[in-house]
């Protein structure tokens, strides 16, 4: 057994996170897109289901794999995350998770999103590739606020700029990062940068007043 590969054992603990309906707050930002780290979940490979075949096409997984575990696995994910990594209440894990293909891999991929406790805010963000028995950390984004997921086979990663001055629920502009794999890893393929005005019409959220594309 390699020193980047961990075996995880025990009864499965399923995270819920703290956001609303999985989609949390979306952010994005430079991020480590290397391949970091593999780690084996508690759950059976492809070949172990009769519905594999099935589950593969449709983009379910073939059975739930234990982010919590997935994660404080991982050697790559940081101290302070896996510090911090305790349910908000009860069980509920602030963690947000989305199986999807999003690397052109046969078996599903697991986006794995941290979030904070008190204010939902995306602490940081992790892809996870199949590999036979393993999954391996193919994409970290760990600045927060940042938020990942999958959207028509592309990785987008959000992030909400703020100013020095900013409260939480008005940021100054908003970072939205298109990803997609390579065959290695993910490559950077558009950034939209997006301004809000500081007009608040009744307690709202902001509407973007400039719109830039690099």
């Amino acid at each position: 057994m390699s020193a980047g590969t961990v075996v995880l054992v025990g009864t499965a603990v399923f995270a819920v996170g703290c956001a609303t309906g999985g989609t949390g707050l979306r952010d994005g930002g430079p991020a480590r897109t290397d391949a970091v780290a593999k780690t084996t979940p508690n759950a059976p490979s492809p070949d172990a289901s009769p519905d594999a075949s099935s589950a593969t096409a449709s983009g379910r997984p073939l059975k739930k794999v234990d982010p919590v575990a997935l994660l404080k696995a991982d050697p790559k994910v940081s101290a302070e995350i896996k510090r911090d990594l305790k349910p908000c209440t009860g069980k509920d894990y602030p963690v947000d998770v989305s199986y999807g293909k999003v690397t052109g891999n046969s078996v599903v991929d697991i986006v794995v999103n941290v979030l904070s406790c008190a204010d939902a805010l995306g602490r940081g963000s992790y892809v996870y590739r199949a590999d036979g028995a393993t999954y391996e950390n193919v994409f970290s984004d760990e600045q927060p606020p940042v938020y990942a997921e999958i959207d028509r086979g592309d990785l987008v990663v959000t992030k909400q700029v703020y100013g020095k001055s900013d409260a939480l629920a008005y940021p100054s502009g908003e970072d939205v990062i298109t990803y997609r794999w390579n065959g290695e890893k993910f490559t950077e393929q558009d950034r939209v940068h997006s301004e809000y005005s500081n007009v608040v019409d009744s307690g709202s959220q902001p509407a973007p007043a400039v719109t830039q594309k690099n």
